[in-house]
This record gives C-alpha cells, structure tokens and sequence, in this order.
C-alpha cells in the first residue's frame, strides 16, 4: 500500500486518526473505493465520488445505519461521513460457503421483519447507483411500487432510448394489475439494491451488505434482486429465509414482476437488453 495524500488527508481530517497507506480497490460503477490504514492499527474504506449530489453519501450513511439497527445482517460500521466522502469499517473477504448462506437467509429475515413506518423512506430521496430514488411514502405496496419505482424509470429509460414504445406499453399495462397481483403486507425494512455485487462474504464467516438504496417495501423486492443477478448458495439463503419468515404463498411466481425495478434502472443506466428483458418480465402477467 503506498500513500495518495488528498484521500488521506481528508479521511485523516474526519478520523482524527493518521493514514499510513492506501490502495485504490476495483469496482464501483459510482463511486470510487480506497482502502486506507490507519496509525491505530484500523483497516477502513473510503468512498469519492467526482461530483456527488447534495445529501449522496449522508443517505448511504443514513441507510447503513437503519439497517444495522435492525440486528439482522451485518453491514460494515459508518466511521465518518460528510458531503465528499464516506468512510467504512473494511471487512476481510472470504468464501461463499454453505453456512454461510444458511445464517444470511435467517438474518436478512430478522432485518425485514424489523419493518419501516411507511412504504417508502425517510426525509429526501435517495440514490440507486448514480440515479436519484424518490421515497416519497404511499398507503400501499402497489401503489409504491408502481409510482416510485417502476414508472419514473420507465420513463428516464425511454427518454434515453432503452425501451421502445412497444415495450413501455407492455410495462405499462401491468400497472393495473398490481393491486390484484401483490399481496398485502406490512412494509419491510430493505436494502433496496440488493444484487450479488452488493453482498460480501466475510473471512469471519457472515455475510456483510454494502452500498444500500435502503427504504420500506416489500420483502419480495431484495429476494427478486438477488435472483436476477445470481448469488452462490442461493437455494441455501431463499430456504433459510422461508424457513425464519416463510413467504407467501405464489412467491416465486411473482420474482419476474419484483425485477421490474431492477431491470428498468439498469435499462435508463446501461442500455443494453435490459428494456427487452423488463418487457419480457412485465407480459407474464399480462
């Protein structure tokens, strides 16, 4: 590890604690990862973003908190945070294993079952990678769903040219649908961008979440996610979680129909075959 003096400096300004090293880290579509040693012996990673929005990493810090306040899966201790950067406890790296996948399907079970006051987030909205996330609380699921998750990225998608007028159209017309299609259940307490790449595996054995989108909805929601992109063990985590706080019944059929946001926001970011890959997911249920 060698020593880049801005990243330092200012991490050192919030820690009140000397770096001694870092190194930059791979990966991050939005920001950019450094890890940093410190002079008290503490392994840490801080996130930069070139030109972050107004309140981007107070929300991340915001939801790693809530979520760690539910006492279910673990995520990585906030050390400092202001409008240019956010600073986290590291955690090592370890293997995907078959226990490990058993003790995260019960624990992202208890973090759900903590619940949320509304379907939607607290004061401001939020991001999901470099894309603004209202929040703004509804009366229900559908209505959510619907209004702050599918349509504005439906829409960005198609004015970036990531969906045709067909394929909106056969989105579109499941909205309808959603009051019949989705069971009624409190909100639960979500990470909210839960993909595989957002899931690290400890060398101590737990399962950490990072770089959360965090708000109240349905459960179903994270599930889907993590089904759209693979997770190893995934049978093991989805059995473990029905096992802790079994689903309703149909859950599986409606994975395709919790994708929607997923696929759209991917859509509106990459391009790609992610519009034809929402439309496909939206006419089975028409």
């Amino acid at each position: 590890m060698t020593r880049q003096p801005l990243v330092a400096r200012h991490a050192e300004r919030l820690l009140g604690a000397a770096v001694v090293a870092t190194a930059p880290l791979a990966g991050g579509d939005t920001s950019t990862a450094t890890r940093l040693r410190l002079s008290d012996g503490t392994t840490a990673v801080v996130k930069t973003h070139t030109r972050p929005p107004a309140g981007f990493f107070a929300a991340e810090a915001a939801g790693l908190r809530w979520l760690s306040a539910a006492g279910g899966v673990a995520v990585p201790d906030v050390l400092a945070v202001d409008d240019e950067c956010l600073v986290l406890r590291w955690v090592e790296p370890g293997r995907a294993t078959p226990e490990a996948a058993d003790a995260f399907g019960a624990a992202l079970a208890a973090t759900h079952a903590a619940g949320a006051p509304a379907y939607g987030g607290t004061e401001g909205d939020a991001w999901i990678a470099s894309l603004p996330m209202p929040q703004r609380p509804c009366d229900t699921w559908a209505e959510f769903y619907a209004v702050r998750r599918v349509l504005p990225y439906l829409k960005l998608a198609r004015d970036r040219g990531a969906v045709t007028s067909a394929q909106a159209a056969t989105v579109e017309a499941v909205i309808g649908r959603l009051t019949a299609l989705l069971p009624v259940e409190p909100p639960a307490r979500l990470h909210g961008d839960l993909w595989n790449g957002n899931v690290l595996w400890g060398l101590d054995d737990r399962v950490w979440l990072v770089d959360p989108a965090a708000y109240g909805g349905h459960r179903e929601v994270d599930l889907a996610m993590l089904a759209l992109f693979g997770l190893p063990h995934l049978p093991r985590v989805l059995a473990a979680y029905d096992e802790t706080a079994p689903l309703a019944d149909g859950w599986e059929d409606r994975v395709a129909l919790h994708q929607l946001f997923p696929l759209l926001v991917h859509a509106a970011l990459f391009g790609g075959g992610y519009g034809a890959r929402a439309a496909d997911a939206a006419s089975r249920y028409a």
